[in-house]
């Protein structure tokens, strides 16, 4: 087990199977030391906690936690990426995220910080990284947030 991994599971998370992509699409692509990682949703056995909206039917600690999720979900990615061993992660770059936001709601970077907190808490410095934040009507299925994550690896 990796330290990364011991440091998971000491916060009570256990990084699940990485989810399989939901289209025609490859769940992350490998260039050089970089892994770019496909928008993840905040499924947890393969559904969804929440739908709906930020600012209508979910609050922002709703879409903190779905965030963290989806932070998660990212992280299992990553281990495949790095085959099996998350020590090989060296940077959390940058971190892309869309809210599911009600028409009046302007919260969405403190719902990414759900996510955002999550790898400083995992990676430490290494895990401080460039990010955007944007609302949107609208995201797959229903779900609250979907993060994409650029990594960098030894």
């Amino acid at each position: 087990m990796s330290n990364v991994e011991a440091k998971l599971n000491e916060m009570g998370i256990t990084v699940p199977d990485a989810p399989a992509p939901a289209a025609n699409y490859v769940p992350f692509v490998t260039t050089g030391n970089l892994v770019f990682i496909s928008g993840q949703v905040p499924f947890v056995d393969g559904k969804l906690q929440i739908t709906g909206k930020i600012g209508d039917n979910a609050t922002i600690e709703d879409g903190q936690a779905q965030a963290r999720i989806c932070a998660i979900n990212l992280i299992a990615q990553l281990k495949v990426a790095c085959g099996g061993d998350l020590d090989r992660v060296k940077r959390v770059v940058k971190l892309g995220a869309f809210v599911c936001s009600a028409d009046d709601f302007n919260g969405q970077p403190g719902v990414v910080n759900g996510a955002s907190d999550l790898m400083v808490e995992v990676f430490g410095e290494a895990g401080r990284h460039a990010r955007f934040a944007v609302g949107t009507n609208a995201l797959p299925l229903g779900c609250l947030v979907e993060i994409d994550g650029i990594f960098e690896i030894e």
